[in-house]
């Protein structure tokens, strides 16, 4: 009982959901069915595209230095940050929800809340291959009079967001000091390798995995989990 009540504190949306399909099954069964099938399909593709995410995600984070997103993408890039958000956001491919991760790395490495803005508005409402569509079936005057006014209104969105929301406001990186062994549970995507690789040391904490107490370290064992883990959320300093 006690693990159950614990599952449902830490999943709650994920309940509510459950429990609002159920409902929705007792009135109206053929809808409710309709939604679980939805909701499944919607699922089966995160998880087919979400861990190719992370790991590109990942491998940017590695090869990418700090000072260049500062420089293109940070509070000082100016215009050619603006110009360059909207295009990285413009070509882009995948779902929306495939650009938060990715943003999340960009804003650790330096980019500003205003170009973040920008990535994911334009990653959601003026990408290039929606637009050549757009101008298949709307015809070409009605899609560059939407692109423009679109345009506009993500500069106004991003500037009035950077505004209100401050760097300190988005979620930090949430690491844990064990005697040198640094773990980002922000990056961590649960997938337990490390858990698995070095058991004496990682243990699954919810949905995230986190540093036991320790006294002694295996450093062939660290080395392997740090090589091993597909977000390099583990360090060891």
């Amino acid at each position: 009982m006690t693990k159950a009540i614990k599952f449902i504190k830490s999943n709650l949306f994920l309940t509510s959901v459950i429990f609002a399909y159920a409902v929705l099954a007792l009135i109206n069964p053929q809808i409710g069915l309709q939604g679980a099938k939805n909701s499944g399909y919607y699922i089966k593709e995160m998880l087919m595209i979400m861990p190719v995410i992370f790991v590109l995600t990942a491998l940017l984070d590695s090869w990418v230095p700090k000072r260049t997103i500062i420089r293109y993408l940070g509070k000082e890039a100016k215009t050619k940050g603006v110009v360059l958000s909207f295009v990285l956001g413009s070509i882009s491919a995948g779902p929306i929800y495939a650009a938060f991760p990715f943003c999340v790395m960009l804003h650790k490495k330096g980019a500003s809340i205003k170009n973040v803005v920008i990535i994911l508005s334009s990653w959601a409402v003026v990408k290039i291959p929606m637009l050549l569509n757009e101008a298949k079936f709307l015809g070409f005057k009605f899609m560059i009079t939407r692109w423009i006014l679109t345009v506009i209104s993500i500069l106004i969105f991003s500037w009035i967001t950077a505004k209100i929301v401050k760097d300190e406001d988005l979620p930090q990186e949430e690491l844990r000091l064990k005697k040198g062994v640094y773990l980002n549970k922000t990056a961590c995507m649960g997938c337990t390798v490390c858990t698995r690789m070095y058991p004496a040391l990682f243990q699954m904490d919810g949905k995230r995995a986190m540093v036991k107490e320790y006294n002694y370290l295996d450093m062939k064992l660290l080395q392997k989990a740090i090589e091993a883990c597909p977000v390099k959320a583990i360090e060891y300093i």
